[in-house]
């Protein structure tokens, strides 16, 4: 019988940010191939002795495919080992088609992505009670055109929080959808670059106005999330409207309402 194949997210650097069960499957893997422009080479040390593992950025899609399918005839555990979560910007269904083609099991572990390790290295919210509730993951069109309806103009113009992936180098771009869907030029700005990884970690806060120039002057041309949202900052800010889920006035099944609800 061949064996499984597992899409396992590395999670956006830091090898402890994979997920216990991907570092469980790691350990028992007879192969892995992992995304060695993206993943840091430490994820794959939890591989056991003996394990064949393989850098797959000289490959393309059809290599790949091909490799996974040929392991997974010999080893009962296969693992392609990706950057972030595999269902984001991962190729996911291009390469479980023939997989299933193939009538191989596969499954997929999800990982930490880098928009969320990004607000976490600079201790800042995606989400704010009356502030924003929305976040919206994008890109800018590249060589990979966006859907009608998916420009970021139009994306902006909800004012919500936008962790704009794979963008850097087009981050004048960026600047222009923002001021065409009308956010100021002091609206502020957040841009790190390879969240997580140890010693490698940058973080570039700004507004709209001087974000590219703060990125030139820190030579931040790659592997960065930006990150555009009217939460950015608010650890310093004078007021605050509370979550009502935690306040002493909000009533729910455990705790009965006292009070009125509270401001910061």
């Amino acid at each position: 019988m061949p064996g499984k194949i597992w899409f396992v997210g590395a999670g956006p650097g830091d090898p402890d940010l994979i997920t216990v069960k991907g570092r469980k499957l790691l350990e028992q893997a007879g192969a892995i191939l992992y995304a060695g422009s993206l993943v840091d080479q430490a994820a794959t040390l939890y591989a056991p002795q003996g394990c064949e593992i393989r850098d797959s950025k000289d490959m393309t899609l059809d290599e790949m495919t091909a490799w996974l399918l040929d392991q997974a005839s010999r080893h009962a555990v296969v693992i392609r080992l990706q950057t972030g979560d595999p269902g984001l910007y991962g190729a996911l269904i291009e390469m479980t088609r023939p997989l299933t083609a193939a009538k191989v099991e596969w499954a997929v572990v999800p990982g930490v992505s880098s928009a969320m390790a990004s607000m976490a290295a600079a201790g800042e919210t995606l989400t704010l009670p009356e502030v924003t509730q929305t976040v919206i993951l994008t890109r800018v069109a590249g060589r990979t055109p966006m859907p009608a309806g998916e420009d970021l103009e139009s994306l902006a113009s909800h004012h919500c929080t936008l962790c704009i992936y794979l963008s850097i180098t087009l981050l004048h771009e960026v600047q222009n959808a923002l001021r065409a869907a009308g956010w100021q030029e002091d609206a502020p700005m957040l841009v790190v670059q390879k969240a997580s990884w140890p010693g490698l970690e940058k973080i570039v806060r700004g507004t709209l106005a001087d974000i590219k120039q703060k990125c030139q002057a820190e030579k931040i041309g790659s592997q960065a999330m930006i990150v555009a949202s009217p939460t950015l900052g608010a650890a310093d800010w004078d007021d605050l409207v509370r979550s009502k889920l935690y306040d002493p006035a909000f009533t729910h099944r455990f705790r009965k309402a006292s009070g009125e609800i509270a401001h910061d």
